[in-house]
């Protein structure tokens, strides 16, 4: 199995083991809707997807599910208070903006917020900035600079001050080792290259 489908199988396994049967899921950057077909599937979930990009919410109606094409902070305020069951932010926090407000807000429309990302404290990470001097490129950050997409890297320790300082609760959490499928329960900050939180207020 490549480390893509890794990748892809560890947030399916996971996330969709913490979902609870028949709820009401948002997933933001939804992408071409894997998540969302797998919950649909295996959880009976009632799902919507929220991604900027056309091509990705074209995917998922072709799975045929509903998505919507546009600005996540905008949709989420077309909601109540706990309209969701589940609010789900896979590999998508590092892209947005302003990541505080849409926890917060995520953490208004929905009961529980379901978070992954890459761990850019990771040791190996550590090692091409500090040794080399370059950009980290590795199992976890596999592109070349001019591959990147701009983003906002975080690593454990960031998330989980945050998470203390704003009052939300960790629920549960799952850290994986470099190759995205081990769990690692010492040192995470620095063994982990992938983190899963669930978060409620």
């Amino acid at each position: 199995m490549s480390l893509r489908s890794n990748k892809r199988t560890v947030d399916l396994q996971v996330i969709t083991d913490w979902v609870t049967a028949d709820s009401c899921v948002l997933d933001l950057g939804c992408g071409r809707g894997v998540l969302l077909e797998e919950l649909a599937q295996h959880r009976n979930a009632r799902g919507i997807g929220v991604d900027l990009q056309v091509d990705k919410i074209a995917g998922c109606v072709k799975r045929g599910l509903s998505a919507y094409q546009g600005d996540m902070m905008s949709f989420m305020a077309e909601f109540d208070d706990g309209h969701f069951d589940h609010v789900i932010c896979s590999r998508t926090l590092e892209e947005v903006d302003h990541p505080s407000a849409v926890i917060d807000e995520a953490l208004r429309v929905g009961r529980s917020l379901t978070v992954g990302f890459a761990n850019y404290g990771y040791w190996k990470n550590r090692f091409d900035a500090v040794l080399r001097g370059r950009k980290p490129r590795n199992e976890v950050h596999p592109t070349a600079w001019g591959d990147s997409r701009p983003a906002n890297p975080l690593t454990i320790a960031d998330f989980e001050d945050f998470c203390t300082g704003h009052g939300y609760r960790i629920t549960r959490h799952m850290h994986l080792r470099g190759d995205w499928k081990t769990p690692c329960a010492w040192l995470p900050n620095l063994r982990a290259g992938y983190a899963l939180y669930e978060l409620t207020r």
